[in-house]
């Protein structure tokens, strides 16, 4: 249970706050709210993808390196991430990630030629993004939760489904009545009024508010470890889990996130029907991923990855096959019931494995893996599209190595209770 807050923290807590809530809960649900605008935002390429090739005459390969230069962009941002919130901390990192996002935006609305679409929309707006997404949650799970945290993780995870599930059929409709320009420049606004409550209402570790962890005793907010990639770099287990979670970005973001309303449009769906299905899918990974949190607080995480990654891959191989609403919907389901599901189990392992102060750091580089496999599917998909002339082959190639990630996923140790974690 958490300590009560002295006199003066509650005097520096905002008065509509009652005494008896654990603090840490205003903080995940205000994290929460700039996690589905990031979400939101990630959304973009797949939603303006078929309006931007439209209007522009540039190729689905040419705007598909944009794509994937934000994808690997967005995943730079977590180990930068973990570096600027120990500078400046967690509130002032995620206020200047939504505000940069947002310039981001506004540039790349305005942009008239490929290269400044690349700077603007590939490395500013990705790079903004994965300050905040990448290790937003991991930090907050563990800095203010002892009990409970694969459910905060679980949580954090389905807001990522959250802002899938509102904002591609937003910015696909606005792109299909108002064009991808404005959808952008809307977008800007949004993230500008997600920084607001973000600013006011955030805080940086349960000891700024005189609280002890939920579920642990007071303690003071303590840094990543010195030389940290040099000692996890050794680790059979970090190699491991930034192997399976690229895989995750493989088969989840890059593959699916960027082509399945290409893909639904040349078997005979409409584009906003796909994008419609594209955002049940959403709907059922936010309860997926909620489910895989509480899931990860009770069984070992590594059974929970070999199944999800199993049942992964089996999805992908027929995908191609799907040409009517109702093998789609099932496909959406299904598959959305699985999409970030491994998030919570990958925290959890990544705490066990290198110290729960350690979790955000190691997270964010195992997240970088994760958006490198996203970037290079996101490419090489389009590329096997305009090579074969459809998706098969790139879907059933996802479907492949998701059964593999799954198998690897089981030889990752965890340290017992007896041995130290994170011992050299």
């Amino acid at each position: 249970m958490p300590t009560p807050a002295t006199d003066d923290a509650v005097h520096r807590l905002p008065r509509f706050v009652p005494k008896n809530l654990f603090y840490g809960w205003v903080v995940v649900g205000v994290a929460v709210i700039a996690v589905m605008m990031t979400a939101g935002s990630r959304a973009t390429p797949g939603a303006l993808l078929v309006d931007m090739e439209r209007s522009t005459g540039w190729s689905t390969s040419t705007l598909s390196i944009a794509a994937s230069i934000s994808l690997v962009m967005y995943g730079a941002g977590g180990p930068l991430a973990a570096f600027v919130i120990s500078r400046i901390g967690l509130r002032a990192t995620t206020v200047t990630s939504l505000l940069l996002a947002a310039v981001s935006f506004v540039f790349s609305a305005r942009t008239t030629s490929l290269w400044s679409f690349y700077l603007w929309f590939g490395f500013g707006a990705g790079l903004a993004s994965g300050l905040i997404a990448s290790v937003l949650g991991a930090t907050v799970a563990n800095r203010w939760f002892v009990d409970r945290r694969g459910l905060v993780t679980g949580i954090f995870g389905a807001s990522t489904s959250a802002g899938l599930l509102v904002f591609f059929p937003f910015f696909t409709a606005l792109a299909a009545n108002s064009g991808w320009r404005r959808s952008l420049e809307i977008g800007a606004v949004l993230l500008v009024i997600t920084a607001i409550p973000t600013a006011w209402l955030m805080r940086d570790a349960p000891a700024d508010v005189g609280l002890a962890p939920y579920g642990g005793t007071p303690e003071p907010t303590r840094p990543p470890d010195r030389g940290l990639f040099r000692r996890a770099a050794r680790r059979p287990e970090f190699w491991l889990l930034a192997t399976t979670f690229m895989v995750c970005g493989v088969t989840s973001n890059g593959l699916v996130g960027q082509h399945f309303i290409a893909h639904a449009t040349e078997h005979g769906f409409a584009e906003v029907t796909a994008a419609n299905w594209l955002a049940v899918m959403g709907l059922f990974n936010f309860v997926g991923t909620l489910v895989s949190g509480w899931l990860t607080d009770r069984y070992d995480p590594r059974r929970l990855l070999f199944a999800y990654y199993s049942f992964r891959g089996v999805s992908l191989f027929f995908l191609p096959v799907i040409h009517d609403n109702v093998s789609i919907g099932v496909f959406a389901i299904l598959f959305g019931l699985d999409y970030i599901a491994t998030v919570p189990p990958t925290i959890m392992l990544c705490a066990e494995a290198f110290g729960r102060h350690n979790a955000g750091t190691v997270y964010g580089w195992v997240f970088a893996a994760h958006q490198i496999g996203a970037a290079v599917s996101a490419w090489g998909a389009a590329v096997i599209r305009e090579a074969a002339g459809d998706y098969t082959w790139a879907f059933s190639a996802g479907g492949g190595i998701a059964i593999a990630a799954g198998m690897l996923a089981t030889m990752i140790r965890r340290p017992s209770p007896s041995t130290p974690v994170f011992a050299s």
